[in-house]
């Protein structure tokens, strides 16, 4: 009798034949070792391969983090955010002296001079050397420059507020995308169920014209059913090829890379009142936070226009040295104390302190529109949970009531007392029973998203700590 080795792990079974001889000649501890060497082997393969099998695995969670790290629209909002960043350092340089230093070796083709009556006298040397270190620094220019600089560290607020505005809806793009793909899922199960039970029923349909007992038709109906089934099948398949295509688009992936999805539950508060989902959204979402910073930008750059109506007072100091014979002292320090004003620049600042206040105008008008657009969002977004939840409500039951209208049916028609269509219409009520069902629980998982977002909730937050 042969003597086999049978290994089994999770993901494969190995069965290796020993050759007989060797049990015969006593060579035990080579058979140990032989059998030792196989088991390590097939457990590092065993694993191997389903490291290769779980690494196309993603998790809701997973999915979430990766998005909001490697979008390209992330991406480019956090080149925003650095650009914004450096605006500040410049505008700060403002508030800072500004130094200068100089150096020059002049060559001149002829000696400088002076005449004073009958006399000419050298003033300079033909070649001279010069350097200076001079030093500028505003004093006070009616808040102009700290204006600028506050502007722009507002404005750096401002695009992280976007940056973060931006993450939450590509977050909402992957969540709908993930349950569309969990949806196709789904409802690809739903397809094949359907077109088994129709192949099922030809084949019933089949033996039962072969005996006489139903006509042409009949099995003609049920060939046509079932060519309908595959089609839709195929449909379906699609559908779920290009929710992964759009799935790898917003993961920053190849498009043809295979995920596979894991389905989650939620947990829906179904005790949240409109008006509290109201409030909430009037203070958390990112786009009244952003015009708010945008009103106060423009509120600071009315004031460094209205500084151009002012003077500016300022400091200038340095030291100068000219290495020339002829003058006296060769270096020299000075210092200054001084004022700018600007007269007139036909009417420039008027117009420019117009433009801003029609600006200020106009985010207000448009803070007004958002706070309708929000509102009617979020009310949206809750009714459509709301219409969800009550679908599940109605259709959770439906499916065994179809399943249990078919199983009759079939009886029915395999005895000779149904049709048929009785038939064909038992199983694609099943599976519209069956499609209803899991469109409404995804629908629900997508309304709750979508409320979560509408009223400014961070999505990656929310999600992951379920």
């Amino acid at each position: 009798m042969k003597d086999f080795l049978r290994i089994v792990d999770p993901k494969i079974t190995f069965q290796i034949s020993l050759y007989p001889p060797l049990l015969k000649e006593g060579r035990g501890d080579y058979l140990i070792f032989i059998r030792f060497i196989c088991l390590i082997f097939a457990i590092f393969f065993s694993r191997h391969c389903y490291a290769e099998d779980t690494s196309k695995m993603l998790t809701l969670s997973e999915g979430l983090r990766l998005a909001t790290d490697n979008n390209h629209l992330v991406k480019i909002a956090s080149f925003n955010k650095a650009i914004a960043s450096a605006d500040t350092l410049i505008s700060k340089s403002k508030l800072l002296p500004n130094m200068q230093a100089s150096f020059s070796q002049t060559f001149l083709a002829h000696q400088p001079g002076a005449i004073f009556g009958p006399q000419r006298v050298f003033v300079s040397q033909k070649d001279f050397l010069s350097y200076g270190i001079n030093v500028h620094q505003t004093i006070y220019d009616f808040g102009a420059n700290i204006s600028r600089y506050n502007a722009s560290k507002t404005y750096v607020d401002l695009t992280n507020l976007d940056l973060v505005r931006i993450k939450n809806l590509v977050a909402l793009d992957f969540i709908n995308t993930y349950f569309d793909l969990l949806e196709a899922e789904r409802m690809v199960g739903v397809a094949q169920k359907e077109a088994e039970r129709l192949e099922a029923h030809l084949k019933v349909a089949q033996s039962l014209y072969a005996e006489g007992v139903i006509t042409k038709n009949d099995l003609l109906q049920a060939e046509v059913m079932l060519s309908d089934a595959r089609q839709r099948l195929l449909t379906i398949k699609n559908r779920r090829a290009i929710s992964t295509s759009k799935l790898n688009t917003i993961l920053a992936r190849p498009i043809t890379t295979e995920i596979q999805v894991v389905d989650v539950t939620t947990d829906i508060p179904e005790d949240m009142e409109l008006e509290r989902a109201w409030e909430i959204s009037a203070q958390e979402r990112n786009e009244i936070k952003i015009l708010n910073h945008e009103l106060r930008i423009l509120s600071l750059q009315e004031t460094v226009l209205k500084s151009e109506y002012y003077p500016q007072l300022f400091a200038r100091g340095g030291y100068n040295f000219t290495e020339n014979r002829y003058q006296f002292p060769e270096g020299n320090w000075s210092f200054i104390l001084g004022m700018n004003i600007d007269l007139f620049s036909g009417g420039s600042t008027r117009a420019e302190v117009s433009k801003i206040l029609y600006q200020r105008d106009q985010l207000q008008e448009e803070k007004s529109k958002l706070m309708d657009d929000i509102t009617f969002e979020v009310e949206k977004s809750y009714l459509d949970l709301k219409n969800a939840m009550e679908k599940i409500q109605v259709t959770k039951d439906s499916v065994d009531q179809a399943e249990e209208n078919l199983r009759i049916n079939k009886i029915r028609y395999e005895e000779g007392i149904g049709t048929s269509t009785d038939v064909v219409d038992a199983i694609t009520l099943l599976a519209k029973a069956e499609t209803n069902y899991y469109r409404a629980v995804y629908e629900l998982k997508r309304g709750h998203a979508g409320l979560l977002y509408a009223m400014g909730l961070d999505l990656v937050s929310s999600f992951v700590s379920q």
